[in-house]
């Protein structure tokens, strides 16, 4: 086996063994549900030897990820953690399942159904997941208590309903469990139609089960998208925090002061190449560069700006005239201090204006 061969396959194994999904691991994902989807299709017949071959090269690349990763977490001594874990379960799941199904005489159109519990395996990829986990831990009381409210409302409205319509529909609503299924479809708002009130005081009922549903989920929407919203405050504070404390001259300052920097701070959404800063132009703000990218050019080279980095200060030092051309290489976002807010700054923080000074100070013995 030659050596490219054999660093390739190192490599994927390296990049197989770390907890994240790989390309080839949605790929595997993609193709085993679509292979399993058109096994279910009795359309797809001529197809059928094709599509059992997928699924079982897509089962075998999830028995060697999950090989894999066990072997790397036992040479590190996180075996226990792992298999604990619920990546862990749900790669066991994800390449024992099947085997174990076909194993215990399950019949393989059959078995092959559980390879949905693959789609599990994203999860953990998925952009946002951590920050509603920390909405849903957040806002567990509130939401807890909409839900008890959901409760009270199905389990009253199906005993009132079951009072009122048993003796005219005594098929539909003879019981109350057949009268609590009527109130979850009503309180949800579904409305199949399949079971509805005929009583004048059923409708009444009714009516009043309708209005709650809109008034439960509205509370849960309000709950979860007031959570959503100070939950993202919260990450843009800190990153901004995180930005502005980079800064020389705030880099000492107590955070006090750096918190009513960032409360300063306001947004700006640039398209790529798009000119922020014309050399021999007059500056009153800096910029911090929340996402994107820009490009400082300078005499003889050109400096890219990342996320994090920030430009512009000398404007906030005394030195108006700009030195360079800025513009963004992509889709920008940047958050722009004012010379009017950063004197505002200064008024309310004695010792930024003594840091100032010092700075202005050693940056102008610099350009000399």
């Amino acid at each position: 086996m030659s050596t490219p061969l054999i660093s390739a396959l190192a490599q994927f194994a390296a990049a197989t063994a770390g907890r994240n999904m790989t390309k080839a691991a949605y790929v595997a994902v993609g193709v085993g549900v679509l292979s399993m989807v058109l096994l279910t299709d009795n359309r797809a017949n001529e197809a059928r030897g094709w599509v059992h071959g997928l699924l079982w090269a897509c089962l075998v690349y999830f028995v060697f990820e999950w090989v894999v990763r066990l072997r790397h977490m036992a040479r590190t001594g996180r075996l226990a953690l792992y298999m604990s874990s619920s990546a862990g379960i749900v790669d066991a799941v994800g390449a024992l399942a099947v085997p174990a199904a076909l194993v215990l005489g399950v019949e393989p159109k059959t078995a092959w159904l559980l390879s949905v519990l693959w789609v599990l395996k994203v999860v953990p990829g998925i952009p946002g997941l951590r920050q509603l986990r920390r909405v849903l831990v957040l806002e567990s009381g509130p939401l807890v208590s909409v839900l008890v409210i959901f409760l009270m409302v199905v389990f009253l409205a199906s005993v009132a309903e079951y009072f009122l319509e048993r003796d005219v529909q005594p098929q539909t609503f003879g019981s109350v469990p057949d009268a609590l299924w009527w109130a979850v479809v009503t309180l949800t708002t579904t409305g199949y139609g399949d079971v509805v009130p005929v009583t004048p005081l059923g409708r009444m009922v009714a009516a009043l089960v309708m209005i709650s549903g809109l008034g439960v989920f509205g509370l849960w929407t309000g709950i979860l998208a007031t959570g959503f919203a100070a939950e993202t405050r919260r990450d843009n504070f800190l990153k901004t925090w995180e930005s502005v404390s980079k800064v020389p001259f705030f880099a000492a300052l107590g955070p006090a002061a750096i918190a009513d920097v960032t409360h300063m701070l306001r947004t700006m959404e640039l398209p790529a190449r798009t000119m922020i800063i014309r050399k021999g132009a007059q500056g009153d703000c800096m910029y911090f560069i929340a996402a994107g990218e820009v490009e400082v050019d300078l005499p003889g080279k050109k400096v890219q700006l990342g996320e994090g980095a920030f430009f512009g200060e000398m404007a906030l030092l005394g030195n108006n005239m700009r030195g360079a051309n800025v513009s963004t290489t992509k889709v920008s976002r940047l958050l722009v201090l004012d010379l009017v807010d950063f004197r505002v700054l200064m008024a309310r923080h004695p010792d930024l204006a003594e840091t100032i000074d010092a700075e202005a100070k050693r940056r102008a013995l610099e350009n000399k």
